[in-house]
């Protein structure tokens, strides 16, 4: 049997490592766009490396598991980490704001179980997106502080302090401020393609 050539193997490495940039960013709800501003690359160019059609250099490599919070070889090999840590200390956790506008920190990214555990800060007059959007998963939100209103499938649920809403994530929502004071939501969202916040 002829042996495997490192272009053969490039070649079966190339896809596995775009679909595991994909996978890590959506669990991470990042569109390209935010990936794009982490990283310091163009859209573009995150596109092709996500669908294996362009070879990314050890400086992108480098600059998109920066920007996605896990090492290069998580990219390359593929393997899962069990987080140890049983606590998670606010201190240890890093707010980002996304290109709406929203403050957002990840509490437990714990891609075993498929579950992403994140608070959400809402200035007033900010959404998660500007349009309903739907991805895969499943969701809670429990309003920390505040008021928001969700819009599920064309209907408007407002909810205050104590309140919970659970829905599906492929039903087009979008997550609003409608009020003149800030909001928090705590989330907790299952499976993959987390994309509204």
């Amino acid at each position: 049997m002829a042996a495997t050539t490192a272009s053969e193997v490039a070649a079966q490495l190339l896809p596995q490592i775009g679909d595991r940039i994909r996978t890590i960013r959506t669990t991470k709800r990042m569109t390209l766009q935010m990936l794009s501003d982490r990283a310091d690359l163009t859209p573009s160019m995150l596109s092709l490396v996500e669908r294996g059609r362009t070879i990314p250099s050890i400086g992108s490599l480098i600059a998109i598991s920066h920007a996605l919070g896990v090492t290069v070889g998580d990219l390359i090999s593929g393997e899962q980490r069990i987080a140890n840590d049983v606590v998670v200390r606010s201190s240890d956790v890093v707010p980002v704001e996304t290109s709406q506008r929203l403050l957002r920190r990840v509490l437990r990214d714990d891609t075993l179980n498929g579950a992403l555990i994140s608070t959400t800060h809402y200035r007033p007059n900010t959404s998660s997106s500007p349009i309903p959007r739907a991805h895969a998963g499943y969701e809670h939100g429990f309003i920390l502080s505040g008021s928001l209103t969700v819009e599920l499938e064309g209907t408007a649920y407002i909810l205050g302090e104590g309140d919970l809403i659970s829905y599906d994530s492929n039903r087009p929502h979008r997550i609003w401020n409608h009020t003149k004071k800030d909001a928090v939501a705590l989330w907790i969202n299952f499976g993959h393609g987390h994309a509204a916040v």
